[in-house]
């Protein structure tokens, strides 16, 4: 079957986020919403869906607890039980609700920086300390530094925050490195939120996604994993997501955090997420060499442009710029101001940074590397 990942979409005048945070003028590259159309499996079902006509509460399908547990088994090898399943509305629902069901008022959480912004948020939102793991480029690969911690600990550290596949950096991490940061965990006695959603994006050849919860059952005991379609297959704007939580006081205590606040998931989300992970392997195993392709060529271009540098990402379609040796303040701005709306650095953690989404047709993608060459020429 073919996709056409080439056609150009007019999303500008369709209540969209992304084409509308800038002006026309700006080439919008930030948020992590590809400019894709969805796969038609999803689309046939929504259609499917709207035509019953009736849309009063909805329940979760059990087909969709099966098609959680199957994938689950199929790609990653990791057999879960259907109780341990909470679905929630979004992702960042579930790490805001890791934060208060984990934390007390007087304890803390560690997240690695830079970071998708919503991990930072989530502990001013609960008024909770956090402490920062930095980032180390190490072989051309961002590896989180919990050694460096080690003399800020206080005691009163009670959940690490991950993100595999790494966001904004890109790394798969390996199972030597989830290893350690399992062990960082056992040794301080924390949980861990694993956050997982763009665990289908990988790109890198030979390399493959590992749950965390899969290292041991000390790992499962311990964790809260969150997983998602919605980067995948392109339905963010659908928000269905998951929690697994194998441990049963661990569930019951984020379930209790969420009652009266986190609403059940839209029946059209949960459609789309039963189509996408039943129906849309076929799509997704086309996209992935389509946006290979795409990561190659803007790390060839970015690493081409003096002043800026990047490594490839083993995952996702979100590239880490660094802008550090252009003479300015604000690189986003700069960008911004050439016709390219770049997600600014110091949302993530690091000022001199910008952080891009490729995820577009390649003919959207050579124009920004265009207006990039002629922004940093113009300096």
């Amino acid at each position: 079957m073919a996709f056409n990942f080439d056609e150009g979409i007019d999303r500008r005048h369709s209540d969209c986020k992304k084409w509308h945070k800038f002006g026309e003028e700006v080439l919008p590259m930030w948020v992590a919403d590809m400019d894709f159309r969805s796969p038609d499996c999803i689309i046939e079902a929504l259609h499917q869906r709207v035509a019953h006509g009736v849309f009063g509460y909805g329940d979760v399908p059990r087909d969709l607890i099966a098609a959680v547990a199957e994938r689950m088994a199929c790609r990653y090898q990791w057999d879960i039980k259907p109780e341990w399943i909470v679905v929630l509305p979004g992702i960042v629902a579930g790490l805001n609700l890791c934060v208060r069901a984990f934390t007390a008022a007087d304890e803390s959480a560690i997240t690695p920086t830079p970071v998708y912004p919503p991990f930072k948020r989530s502990a001013v939102l609960a008024d909770r300390a956090q402490l920062n793991a930095p980032l180390r480029l190490e072989n051309s690969r961002w590896i989180m530094d919990l050694p460096s911690l080690a003399p800020q600990l206080t005691g009163k550290e009670k959940l690490l925050m991950l993100c595999n596949p790494q966001n904004p950096g890109g790394t798969a991490y390996r199972r030597e490195e989830l290893q350690q940061q399992l062990a960082f965990a056992q040794k301080n006695d924390m949980i861990v939120c694993s956050d997982e959603i763009h665990c289908d994006l990988i790109l890198e050849p030979g390399v493959k996604h590992i749950p965390f919860a899969t290292l041991s059952e000390d790992a499962a005991q311990r964790s809260v994993t969150l997983i998602t379609p919605s980067k995948t297959y392109n339905i963010a704007g659908l928000g269905a997501s998951i929690a697994i939580i194998p441990n049963p006081e661990l569930r019951k205590r984020f379930n209790k955090t969420r009652e009266g606040i986190v609403p059940s998931v839209d029946i059209l989300a949960l459609t789309a997420a039963n189509a996408a992970w039943r129906e849309g392997d076929a799509w997704l195993e086309a996209l992935l060499p389509y946006l290979r392709h795409n990561r190659d060529r803007l790390v060839q271009a970015v690493n081409g442009i003096k002043g800026l540098e990047m490594v490839s990402p083993e995952a996702t379609y979100l590239a880490w710029v660094d802008a550090s040796q252009l003479e300015v303040d604000n690189p986003a701005l700069l960008f911004q101001k050439a016709g390219l709306g770049f997600s600014p650095g110091h949302e993530f953690g690091d000022s001199k940074f910008v952080r891009i989404n490729f995820g577009c047709p390649a003919f959207l993608l050579e124009e920004a590397i265009s207006r990039m060459e002629t922004a940093v020429n113009g300096l």
